[in-house]
């Protein structure tokens, strides 16, 4: 009896000195019912391992009683860390339902909201061939609501006066210009990362995430952001989100409190990483070159995750489906995707769209030649077997051809339009030629109006006829349609001043609109022209700097001349009766309406322009 009695006195002792459960995060933060993905819940607090978990619903504000069979745990696990727990969940039916972390006598509570799940989500249609996407740098981009450039939950305030700093531009920015948007004829909105990024200093691009759950709020929040989707749904705009799962910010909650040691690559000192991620795929690659590309950090503030560790793999599948579902997006762009460990990456996209079957994703695969980008595209038949599952990169070899054809006169060997020609030829290597992102520049380049020679708007309105008939998904980058240049003449590549705010009102110049003028009369004509989305290529060797080229199907033909010399050029016709002979030759010209016959031998293109013509059969 004395011995029992000591026993209890020892256990209840125990249970006094047991620090109570406390529940400091929770993620995700809610979840539906209907979906293929199984729910995992991060709980982070205060002495949270070994806690026992129980559920019970909850109705009109009251706890019922009784077993509950809406969300049921299966099973937990413990992270390295004590103030972590890892709860399976079973979900079938919506409702709110307390959960309680118990140990001891003491206990932690939270209300956790299983939704309903939105008629004909996992069926959504995304972005593809017929959109043009216009890219945005959120905080620079145009500032909707001067009320939240500073807010006493962030560190860095809004200093418009520093170029590396805040600037202000929020959610109700971007929705403020959803008609200037609409007319110039794109169709979905890349904004760049508007997580939360609470970095002491150049926090303004967004990319050292310190929140995966919480719209930053210099933007807005998740609802504001929401309602955004929602509005620019109702005027048949789509909305990508801006992911980045290879690294997060040096801010984020959980680096002061890791899961796991391996939850991020770790080493001795600063290692950056080399950039190499040729060696994916690089047979010659050693090891060394291999580990040090997908585990060395991007940067100082960007530690760089390992989803080779299954929790955090499974904790970014379940966060790109959540914001999916929660915001209705249509599509996803994941930044530095090669720098992810390659399988588990893969693994990561797979994940998404098995629970999405037809979205979207487009990655950021920074490289070229094109066999280099091309090996990151789901569907490329790869020498080692590997796929992606990510449908859809970024054509970085197409950009700089364009590029480079452009700088210069063009007068040499090689030169000049052939590199697009060049570049055009290497098509064969991707798996869906079709779903790749076609573009002139981004936010991390100089602007295509400081690349061109002598920033004639001649050059840059070649340039987009190009990227507006090619195959693949335009992308624009927010200024461009005003040829927008750098504020920074010396340095054009300078991020922080080519990611300029938008001109609005009397700063638009009568040349600016004459640029959006010309870009929008060609996005619109591009939306209802469907060879120009799924159509087959074929083109011609480039001539003394011209290139020119057919995008066709059974129907139609869309034929582009493009003429980058400064002289005029007579179009060689005779040169394309192979394809030609299948149509009309007499078309019209879609941007001037002006009527051309094909057959004709004598036709000039004046120089430093285009001529489209538009066939039937």
């Amino acid at each position: 009896m004395k011995r029992n009695f000591f026993l209890a006195a020892v256990l209840l002792a125990s249970q006094m000195l047991c620090a109570a459960p406390k529940i400091e995060q929770v993620e995700p933060l809610c979840w539906w019912t209907e979906m293929k993905t199984p729910l995992t819940v991060l709980f982070h607090g205060e002495d949270l391992k070994d806690a026992q978990v129980s559920v019970q619903q909850v109705v009109g504000g009251k706890v019922m009683r009784g077993a509950c069979l809406g969300l049921v745990p299966r099973s937990q696990h413990n992270a390295e860390s004590p103030n972590y727990l890892f709860v399976d969940f079973g979900v079938f039916q919506p409702g709110t339902y307390r959960i309680t972390l118990k140990k001891g006598k003491k206990k932690a509570t939270y209300d956790y909201v299983i939704a309903e799940r939105r008629q004909g989500s996992r069926e959504r249609k995304s972005f593809d061939a017929s959109d043009v996407v216009y890219l945005i740098m959120s905080d620079r981009f145009v500032d909707g609501d001067e009320s939240n450039n500073s807010t006493a939950d962030t560190r860095e305030k809004a200093d418009k006066s520093n170029v590396n700093g805040r600037f202000g531009g929020d959610i109700q920015g971007i929705i403020n210009s959803f008609d200037h948007i609409q007319k110039l004829g794109c169709t979905a909105i890349w904004p760049t990362p508007m997580l939360g990024d609470d970095e002491e200093a150049w926090s303004y691009h967004g990319y050292a995430c310190s929140d995966y759950y919480h719209i930053d709020p210099r933007y807005g929040s998740n609802s504001q952001y929401a309602q955004m989707v929602q509005e620019a749904h109702k005027r048949g705009l789509k909305i990508l989100m801006d992911m980045v799962p290879n690294h997060c910010g040096a801010a984020h909650w959980w680096m002061k409190d890791l899961p796991y040691h391996d939850w991020i690559n770790q080493f001795p000192q600063f290692t950056n990483t080399n950039n190499c991620f040729t060696a994916n795929y690089d047979i010659n690659a050693s090891e060394y070159d291999r580990k040090l590309s997908n585990r060395g950090w991007f940067d100082h503030p960007m530690p760089d995750m390992n989803l080779e560790n299954p929790d955090l793999l499974k904790y970014f599948q379940q966060w790109a489906v959540w914001w999916i579902e929660y915001a209705d997006l249509d599509g996803l762009r994941v930044d530095t995707y090669p720098y992810i460990e390659k399988i588990p990456g893969s693994q990561w996209i797979k994940a998404i769209r098995e629970e999405y079957p037809n979205i979207n994703i487009v990655g950021e695969c920074w490289t070229r030649p094109a066999p280099a980008v091309a090996y990151w595209q789901s569907g490329t038949k790869n020498f080692d077997g590997f796929d992606s599952n990510l449908p859809c990169v970024m054509d970085f070899p197409v950009e700089e051809a364009i590029r480079q054809a452009l700088e210069n006169d063009g007068n040499y060997w090689g030169g000049g339009l052939t590199k697009v020609y060049d570049a055009m030829t290497m098509d064969y290597m991707y798996g869906d030629i079709n779903n790749v992102l076609t573009f002139l520049g981004n936010h991390d380049m100089a602007r295509i109006t400081d690349v061109v020679k002598d920033k004639d708007p001649r050059r840059v309105k070649l340039a987009y006829v190009l990227l507006a008939t090619m195959r693949g998904i335009p992308q624009v980058l927010y200024g461009d349609e005003y040829a927008m240049t750098s504020a920074n003449k010396e340095d054009p590549n300078n991020h922080s001043y080519l990611r300029a705010p938008l001109p609005l009102g009397k700063e638009v110049t009568e040349e600016m609109q004459n640029m959006f003028d010309f870009q929008s009369r060609l996005f619109n004509w591009r939306k209802d022209e469907p060879v120009l989305h799924y159509g087959k290529t074929m083109h011609f060797m480039a001539r003394n700097n011209t290139y020119a080229f057919f995008r066709y199907n059974e129907k139609e033909a869309v034929f582009v001349f493009a003429n980058a010399a400064e002289k005029p050029r007579t179009v060689p016709t005779a040169t394309y009766k192979e394809i030609l002979g299948q149509y009309n030759p007499v078309g019209f010209n879609p941007l001037t309406g002006e009527q051309i016959d094909l057959s004709r031998e004598d036709i000039e293109v004046k120089g430093l322009s285009t001529m489209i013509v538009k066939l039937t059969k």
